[in-house]
């Protein structure tokens, strides 16, 4: 106990004490919950929604979930017990209230923390604003809905989950199953069935019909890209989520909220930039030799070239100078060296398919449509021979960090948290409860056994393996890589060990293959997250009763670890695999001095003292020193990691004020085109803000430049009259000129949209808004991005690179902002000038053209007015159109593509009604349709 915890008492201990409170309140009511109906519960269920609805206030919602969270509490527990057949023990209405105020309730492997959440969730849920569940996968998203959906849907509420590629299930109990020839003989362990019925009560739904759940179910990925797909849609009606974000508890909030913050969400587009700068340096970039042409340091995960390198580069591409003579040759040589370098095949990715997938690198599972970004992913394909994939351009982003701290109120769940109490801490504002165990833990945790060499250490694994396999004592084998899984994998075939091996390629095959990891004389290779949220039980799943007996008399499920993991709170989860809920387990692992942490991390005088002394590579030492050189590299890596996150939300703090301004705008203006209002006002404030900042600028000095001030207003283009200027009132005031042209570019508005249609002009204003701002956003964060990498150089000259950073993303952003105005104030006019054309020439031709004229005018006003777009950066796809109502989730994660607007040729273009075969052609030539157009 820590010198502190002797003198202020252990906090733990006090949050627990005041937590019981609540426990003591649920227990007393289960006997008269026991006596309800479905129908009285359902009722009360009701009552609270109506009551929480009649209150004004949030903070007032919140303290009635307070006061009736006893028997919101004691409900769920009766619920469950009638679905499920399960009792929510006391210690899990401790982590169910934990959740409920917003912190991480820490509970053991085993522990239930699925059962825990739905006390928390339905409580929250009452206030119907939407109760996000977090899992790691599609799969546990899934599972859960069906399984936990139960207890809420007998409790009268709504549960939906979000899978990937835009699709949703909705819990709908007519949609059940035949579970019944599964075993239930021991109603203890029915959980176990858990990973069966993972498609039970669900039915395919709409995005939106999900997220308008009192409960949707779903990984960080999902809720953070609906987020972003969001911000880029057209119309209002196209958005999936509720419009803010309320309440979110993070399963195995470890996982998600740490080992996952490095990497930000990404929608991007392909940008167009060549492959074949990486061709050739994945070629010339082999020849290079470390130490002589460039140093590696694996500790920092960095490579940099030496002045030889440079030299060999610059004479093997034939140029004088690679930092100044083509800027993008240096940044594509730097991400080919790091692809080279730095990146391993089989432990930091697969080549599957003919395509470059990333591995988790805490998880061993493979991420399809994940790719590093800068160009690296293309370095890497190039490398490994593969076809080299389009850059890709970032349309939208934000980082984990970013988008859950959205949510007013946080909590998380999880087997390990108090090694990353820090953390949670200072970036998410979240505290770490440990909520004690069921029943205490038997389980053995032996020291761990070191080795000279790798080799030695295998050999030595694979003895005890056979050992414990000769026994029936079932085995899990944690590795940390794909790699190191495949190795074991084959020195098991070669010692004749039938075994399965798991490299976390499939879900549900995970949950197959580790819920089978507790039956007699079973092997199991896993990397140490694979099949994470499934319990492993003694004697199989199904539940073997007789067969489980035999496995506690045996000593239990016997986990190993391979080595060791850079994170602490990794290894714990793989002990935390054996001995749940009193169950017998041991755990141990095996480390050799040629292990990664070890050699990358570790001290060197371990080895050299081992060599001193002369030790045989199979011979285990156990040596304080070593253990604790094992947990100070531990504890470097874990800091290291956390600066990297922490300077990681640092820069995206800034860039994250912008985004929510400009995310605020665009939704401003859906909000005001959907409501009738005008933005002909909004888009004349820009105009008028342009025209004050043109005369304030040429009327600076006692010299006037009217010459420039009239070039801008031609520009526009506005109409004017030159006496404007020679007016001895106005020309000698600026306030008064200022005034002058603002009043006269409201009148030139008025004129150019004067006899156009109302609809078609808002329909005009609202796209030219929307594409300006997504266009020049999209290009702001490219040119940001650039900004980060190079901001790191300022500390040479002394200068802090997060406030350079601050200062310039700041003046980049007013820059953007400026630009936005310009570009919709000098393309508006020139977009209705064009439509005035158009619809005079049209006017013009004869009533037989004109007929025709009009069936295909939309498509050709469209066409036609493609220049006045193209000034303001946007594509042929990015006109405005009668209606854009494409679906932004058709085509995956990007902005939707606008498709041509036109009357079909059998429709009347002035009432759009079907022409009939018998009838006159409405090509007036008075003829029957059949015999004309519809021959």
């Amino acid at each position: 106990m820590s010198i502190f915890k002797k003198i202020f008492g252990d906090p733990n201990k006090k949050v627990l004490q005041e937590l019981n409170v609540f426990v003591e309140a649920v227990n007393q009511l289960e006997a008269d919950f026991e006596k309800k109906n479905q129908d009285e519960l359902r009722a009360l269920t009701q009552q609270y929604i109506t009551e929480i609805a009649e209150l004004k206030t949030l903070e007032e919602k919140e303290k009635y979930l307070d006061k009736i969270l006893a028997p919101a509490f004691a409900a769920v527990r009766e619920s469950a017990k009638r679905t499920l057949r399960q009792r929510h023990f006391d210690v899990q209405i401790l982590g169910a209230a934990t959740l409920h105020q917003g912190n991480i309730a820490e509970m053991k492997t085993g522990e239930g923390k699925t059962l825990v959440a739905t006390m928390a969730v339905y409580l929250n849920a009452l206030l119907d604003q939407g109760v996000h569940v977090v899992t790691v996968n599609d799969y546990l998203a899934r599972r859960d809905t069906s399984w936990m959906g139960q207890i809420y849907n007998y409790l009268g509420l709504k549960v939906s989950c979000l899978q990937n590629q835009g699709n949703s299930l909705l819990y709908d109990e007519t949609a059940k199953k035949d579970v019944a020839s599964e075993s239930t003989e021991d109603d203890e362990n029915i959980e176990t069935l858990a990973f069966k019925v993972d498609q039970d009560f669900l039915r395919p739904c709409s995005r939106v019909e999900a997220y308008q759940a009192h409960i949707t179910y779903g990984t960080n990925s999902e809720f953070g890209f609906d987020y972003l797909r969001d911000n880029m849609v057209a119309e209002n009606k196209l958005k999936v989520q509720r419009g803010h974000h309320y309440y979110a508890i993070v399963d195995e909030v470890d996982s998600i909220l740490i080992d996952e913050a490095r990497t930000p969400l990404i929608i991007s587009s392909p940008d167009t930039k060549s492959a074949e700068y990486y061709k050739k340096f994945a070629y010339l970039i082999p020849t290079l030799k470390v130490g002589e042409h460039y140093n590696l340091d694996e500790e920092r995960h960095a490579v940099t070239l030496t002045e030889a390198g440079i030299e060999r580069m610059e004479s093997l591409l034939n140029v004088k100078n690679i930092y100044t003579e083509d800027v993008t040759l240096a940044f594509h040589l730097d991400q080919a060296l790091k692809a080279y370098a730095l990146y391993k095949l089989d432990r930091d990715y697969v080549v599957k398919d003919g395509e470059i997938i990333i591995v988790d690198q805490f998880t061993g599972r493979l991420m399809p449509g994940r790719r590093y970004s800068q160009g690296l992913h293309q370095a890497i394909e190039a490398k490994e021979g593969v076809e080299v994939k389009q850059e890709s351009k970032t349309l939208a982003t934000i980082t984990i960090q970013n988008y859950f701290r959205m949510y007013h109120k946080l909590a998380g769940m999880t087997g390990t948290a108090s090694t990353e109490a820090e953390e949670f801490n200072k970036i998410y504002n979240l505290e770490v409860t440990e909520i004690p165990t069921n029943k205490s833990i038997v389980r053995k945790d032996r020291p761990d056994v070191i080795y000279k060499s790798e080799t030695g250490k295998f050999k030595a694994l694979i003895n005890t393996i056979r050992e414990k396999y000769d026994q029936g004592q079932p085995v899990l084998v944690g590795t940390i890589s794909i790699q190191k899984n495949e190795i074991l994998s084959e020195l098991l075939k070669k010692a004749n060990i039938p075994h399965q091996i798991l490299n976390a390629k499939q879900h549900e095959k995970e949950a197959q293959i580790i819920a089978q990891a507790g039956k007699l004389k079973a092997v199991t290779v896993a990397t140490n997250m694979a099949g994470r949220g499934v319990d492993i039980v003694l004697g199989g799943n199904p539940v073997d009763p007789i067969e489980a007996e035999q496995v506690r008399k045996l000593g239990g499920l016997c986990v190993f670890g391979s080595e060791r993991h850079e994170a602490r709170r990794i290894d714990n989860q793989l002990r935390g695999r054996t001995g749940r809920q009193g169950d017998p387990g041991e755990s141990q692992f095996f480390i050799s001095l040629e292990d990664d942490l070890m050699r990358i991390f570790g001290s060197s005088r371990i080895k050299s003292l081992m060599d001193r002394l002369g030790l045989p590579d199979d011979l285990p030492i156990t040596n304080r020193m070593i253990s604790s050189s094992i947990e100070k590299a531990q504890e470097r890596v874990e800091g290291h990691n956390f600066d990297i996150r922490k300077h990681l939300v640092e820069y995206d703090d800034v860039i994250n004020k912008q985004r929510t301004a400009v995310y605020r705008e665009r939704s401003k203006i859906l909000d005001l085109w959907e409501a009738e209002e005008p933005l002909r006002d909004l888009i004349l404030e820009m105009v008028k803000k342009e025209i004050k900042k043109v005369v304030e600028i040429h009327t600076a000095g006692s010299d006037w430049n009217l010459k420039e001030i009239k070039e801008v207003l031609q520009s526009m283009p506005i109409s004017f009259d030159d006496a404007i200027f020679t007016d001895p009132q106005i020309s000698t005031d600026k306030s008064a000129l200022s005034e002058k042209l603002q009043k006269l570019a409201e009148e030139h508005y008025q004129t150019v949209t004067k006899d156009l249609d109302p609809e078609m002009i808002k329909q005009v204003e609202r796209a030219l808004l929307l594409r300006t701002i997504d266009n020049l956003w999209i290009n702001h964060l490219d040119a940001i991005e650039h900004l980060r990498v190079g901001i790191g150089l300022r500390g040479y000259g002394q200068q802090d690179p997060l406030t350079e950073y601050k200062r310039e993303a700041f003046a980049m952003y007013q820059a953007l902002l400026e630009e936005t105005d310009k570009q919709v104030v000098y393309n508006i006019y020139k977009i209705f000038i064009s439509y005035q054309m158009q619809k005079q020439a049209a006017e013009k031709l004869s009533p037989v053209i004109k007929n025709v004229a009009n069936a295909f005018q939309g498509a050709r006003l469209q066409h036609e007015t493609t220049n006045a777009f193209s000034a303001s950066g946007m594509t042929r796809t990015e006109q405005p159109t009668k209606l854009n109502k494409a679906d932004p989730y058709a085509g995956g994660r990007h902005q939707d593509q606008a498709a041509d607007h036109y009357i079909p040729k059998d429709r009347d273009p002035e009432s759009g009604q079907k022409v009939g075969r018998n009838d006159l052609c409405i090509c007036g030539s008075g003829k029957k349709y059949k015999r004309c157009c519809g021959a």
